[in-house]
């Protein structure tokens, strides 16, 4: 077949019905794509314009919308991603999560800018699309079998896939999904997915190929971003170690979450850093096409090489449950790879158990530090086994069944990820506030409070002002649908941040926040968006795009009834110091989230006002 190119995106959109087994082409305008860029931004803008308020997550109303970004199946580094947004059965609110892997590069080369995913077949299926033709599969004889599976009887050759195992199935509420091996789907896609009996989604080799606009410009553009990113530190120890490079400075600011955030750190916390992994491992780069940073990789554990598991899941399945070997905990990941699950919320959850069980609101033998009940617990939830049908559910439901709210560690039933905001003040307003629930990646805060080391972190000072920069900012970047960690290199080897002192950077940051955010240099993002794309976009562009589509986001959780007390955070941080903590610890926030309030256009209930909803054209 012979390949037809396209010039940065076709602007088109394939909807499929899966009641009717239908599907028909939606088209994107220029002046929509201006406006939400594309991947996560296009996808709240399609899902707010189709799904009414108050649908059950699980029910037939619901979509599913899996988008790519401008720069999918080009070179640009680090653009290997895709997204996928949808209400989610955990929080009741929107849903969102990124994936690397190839199935948003494989979609792209068939012709289309994203899915959309309506209806519920009658029985299970699996999609197949192949250019401009879809295929209804029947998928009987996949339904029950696991990610890995499924995997090897669908095949890889000449085709990506989008797979559920049957944690999806069984509608475990943080199921996910899985793209070759990488997954996504935080807040339960797995779930949505199974709900609509929709095992699988397949993508061919398509006719395809995407060639920038402006090449020239492009291919200069994407030297400057690689130059950068090859000489920035994080970047650099990200590539060395993985995201376990995160682990080290963590501990060292006691941020660590330790059987449940009751402790910061711990005597064997360095036996889960990048260094230790590394050194007792033989980890090997396995990463994203096209990367530059190398932050994906795979080791020796139980005399097997399989992925090294993610700093969230050394400490969310790790220590967090009292564990402390990273070859248990490696078995903890594949269980959920396999089966398909989050580990946050999966660790999240068995967190609250154990906790739960040792206080005598609930009759199980779980307790921290017991790797083989935790196997077995692992599998009872993704089968809906004894007591993991009721943890099938997520933390705040067993909170709310059971008693032990304080405890649950989660913002509007999202679990959280591993830094403790008693460590990081404005990691602390950035969980409240984020919109999928504790998400650490809305705004990030923690990587200029503890990781870099630019914002005082046991101060509430600018705390605010980042929040909402940062969250902007990472809203945009998921748009364009580029790894978030491009943001160390892209932004700190401009030359103006490269060529100022960390003491005067540092003082800004803390003491003139304005003049800080307003220095920052994040051009190489919308340069390559218009060199892409050929629509043309500026830095100021750029940034509220990223302001809209955070801001539509907000305004569809307040349909959903989001309010003022749910921009909160579990008693444990308010009210609790880490038991190792010598300073006592607590997070302030309700002076953060007024000021945040007030910056940000919302009213005392955390609604956004008229006056910010008509600037933005929402």
């Amino acid at each position: 077949m012979p390949v037809k190119e396209i010039k940065g995106t076709l602007n088109r959109v394939l909807e499929i019905d899966l009641s009717l087994k239908t599907f028909s082409i939606i088209p994107i305008s220029n002046q929509l794509r201006q406006m939400y860029l594309g991947g996560k931004g296009l996808g709240l803008k399609l899902l707010y314009d189709r799904l009414k308020p108050g649908i059950d997550p699980l029910g037939e109303d619901n979509l599913i919308i899996i988008m790519t970004g401008v720069l999918a199946g080009t070179s640009a580094p680090c653009s290997g991603r895709f997204h996928a947004v949808f209400k989610s059965p955990l929080t009741n609110i929107i849903g969102s999560s990124s994936c690397g892997g190839s199935f948003g590069r494989q979609l792209k080369s068939n012709g289309w800018d994203g899915i959309i995913l309506r209806g519920r077949s009658d029985k299970p299926v699996t999609l197949r699309i192949h250019n401009d033709k879809v295929d209804f599969l029947d998928a009987a004889t996949l339904w029950g079998k696991d990610i890995l599976e499924t995997q090897a009887i669908i095949g890889t050759e000449k085709q990506e896939a989008l797979v559920i195992g049957p944690a999806g199935e069984n509608l475990v509420r943080f199921a996910n999904a899985a793209s070759g091996q990488r997954y996504f789907g935080r807040g339960g896609l797995g779930a949505v997915m199974g709900s609509k009996n929709l095992k699988a989604v397949v993508a061919l080799n398509g006719q395809y190929k995407v060639v920038p606009f402006f090449n020239d410009r492009f291919q200069k553009i994407k030297t400057k971003a690689n130059k950068y990113i090859n000489q920035n530190h994080m970047s650099l120890l990200m590539r060395q170690f993985g995201t376990a490079a995160n682990a080290g400075p963590i501990i060292k600011n006691r941020m660590l979450p330790v059987n449940n955030f009751t402790c910061g750190n711990h005597p064997e916390a360095i036996n889960i850093t990048g260094q230790k992994i590394k050194e007792n491992h033989k980890t090997s780069y396995h990463t994203c096409t096209p990367c530059s940073i190398f932050c994906g990789h795979k080791g020796l554990f139980n005399d097997k090489q399989v992925n090294v598991p993610e700093y969230e899941t050394l400490a969310l399945l790790g220590s967090n449950l009292g564990i402390f070997d990273p070859n248990d905990i490696s078995r903890f990941n594949e269980i959920c790879n396999q089966k398909g699950m989050d580990t946050i919320s999966a660790g999240g959850t068995l967190a609250w158990v154990m906790e739960a069980t040792r206080k005598g609101l609930v009759k199980t033998d779980l307790e921290f530090g017991s790797p083989e009940r935790i196997v077995k617990a692992l599998e009872n939830i993704a089968n809906l086994e004894d007591f993991g049908k009721q943890m099938a559910m997520g933390s705040r439901t067993l909170s709310n069944k059971f008693g032990g709210k304080g405890f649950a560690i989660q913002v509007k039933g999202l679990e959280m990820a591993g830094y403790d905001p008693r460590g990081a003040y404005g990691q602390g307003l950035g969980y409240a506030v984020a919109n999928r629930g504790a998400c650490h990646l809305s705004s990030f805060p923690v990587g200029f409070e503890n990781l870099l080391g630019f914002l005082a972190p046991d101060t509430i000072r600018s705390k605010h002002r980042f929040v909402k920069f940062f969250e902007n900012f990472y809203a945009a970047v998921n748009s364009l649908d580029i790894c978030q960690f491009t943001g160390y290199g892209l932004t700190l080897e401009a030359l103006l941040s490269r060529m100022t002192p960390h003491f005067v950077l540092r003082f800004l940051m803390q003491n003139i926040p304005v003049l800080a955010i307003s220095l920052v240099d994040f051009s190489i993002y919308p340069e390559f968006f218009s060199t892409v794309s050929g629509i043309d976009l500026s830095s100021k562009q750029f940034l509220m795009a990223g302001e809209r589509i955070h801001i539509l986001e907000r305004l569809m959780n307040t349909n959903e009834g989001i309010r003022k007390v749910h921009d909160t955070l579990p008693e444990r941080f308010l009210l609790e110091a880490q038991k190792d903590d010598p300073e006592k610890r607590r997070v302030p926030l309700e002076p953060m989230l007024k000021k945040y309030y007030k910056l940000r256009g919302y009213d005392e209930d955390g609604i956004p006002n008229q006056i910010l909803l008509k600037k933005l054209g929402i």
